[in-house]
């Protein structure tokens, strides 16, 4: 009998501790259902089409997660460009289901970013897509919803709007798992939200993103941001870089570490851009690298490499 009763406790202990936790918004960050931030740190792959496509696959799901020890992985599906959802959504829909199932099978959070920058022109087909992808993945506690990339210079009016006509879509199917809306100006205007954010809905989340070599994404951006947070807006950084906005130039590692700093101060959770073999400095690969993961070191930028070993120190 108490051999019995020993086995029951310590399988009843096992099965709590290893229960996937669903992502909940709470005051400045997201958290687990145990009420720790949750304080994923992953990488999101590039654009679904052009040289990041090829990326797009298990095998490379399998290497950012054993090899990079990524937690978090972000699938960042193209709109508007040619092959992108507006003109070929059955290629995206090929393309996207492999990484997002791979993820879900090796227990990672898996943020599906509908990779827009005009999505308030897309109204109606971002409520088809998120209709039919909650449908078929409400199930898993794992999936997370970023339903607008990156709004440019817009009016926070407009894309609260959107976001009042997109969430519905996703809560008939998923009533519980996180949303993640963006903000006006590339998702940094998080601070003009934090006086106006949705309400009514249940679990939401704001993008923040910034380029950490940008001049403009500095200190007043991070004072801006900090501001947001500690009033309390559910903040995760979906994604960042370690150059400059456009994708190139400088690679300060001093510049890295101030916004590195600041996001293990407020144990952010946050996807690293990007996955491809891009000749420019946020690419993690060098052009070359191979399709199918198993990169070695003379496969990775020094972008890859730097977040290779934050992800490795954080992981022990």
């Amino acid at each position: 009998m108490k051999k019995s009763f020993l086995f029951l406790c310590l399988f009843t202990t096992f099965s709590a501790f290893a229960q996937p936790s669903r992502l909940l918004a709470g005051k400045g960050n997201v958290y687990l259902e145990n009420g720790k931030p949750a304080q994923l740190r992953g990488i999101s792959f590039s654009w679904s089409i052009w040289g990041g496509a090829k990326y797009y696959n298990p095998n490379v799901v399998d290497h950012l997660i054993d090899d990079f020890k990524a937690k978090v992985l972000r699938v960042s599906m193209a709109v508007e460009p040619d092959q992108g959802y507006l003109k070929d959504p059955e290629l995206q829909w090929t393309r996207i289901i492999p990484v997002v199932d791979r993820c879900l099978e090796r227990g990672v959070y898996v943020i599906m970013d509908w990779h827009d920058h005009h999505a308030d022109k897309n109204v109606e087909t971002a409520k088809e897509f998120f209709e039919k992808f909650s449908k078929k993945y409400s199930h898993s506690p794992f999936i997370v919803y970023e339903i607008w990339n990156e709004p440019e210079r817009i009016d926070w009016s407009i894309i609260k709007k959107y976001a009042e006509e997109v969430i519905p879509v996703i809560r008939k199917n998923d009533p519980y798992n996180l949303i993640v809306v963006g903000s006006s100006t590339w998702d940094q205007d998080i601070d003009i939200v934090a006086k106006d954010p949705l309400l009514g809905f249940h679990n939401i989340a704001y993008s923040f993103h910034f380029y950490a070599s940008e001049p403009h994404h500095q200190e007043p951006l991070r004072k801006r941001a900090t501001e947001a947070i500690e009033s309390g807006l559910p903040v995760f950084v979906t994604e960042w870089g370690v150059g400059e906005a456009n994708g190139d130039g400088a690679f300060d590692l001093e510049k890295n570490k101030a916004w590195m700093d600041w996001m293990e101060k407020y144990q952010l959770s946050w996807a690293n851009w990007n996955v491809t073999d891009k000749k420019e400095t946020t690419a993690l690969l060098l052009p070359g690298a191979p399709a199918s993961g198993k990169w070695r070191n003379k496969h990775l930028s020094p972008s890859g490499k730097y977040i290779r070993e934050v992800l490795r120190k954080h992981a022990k």
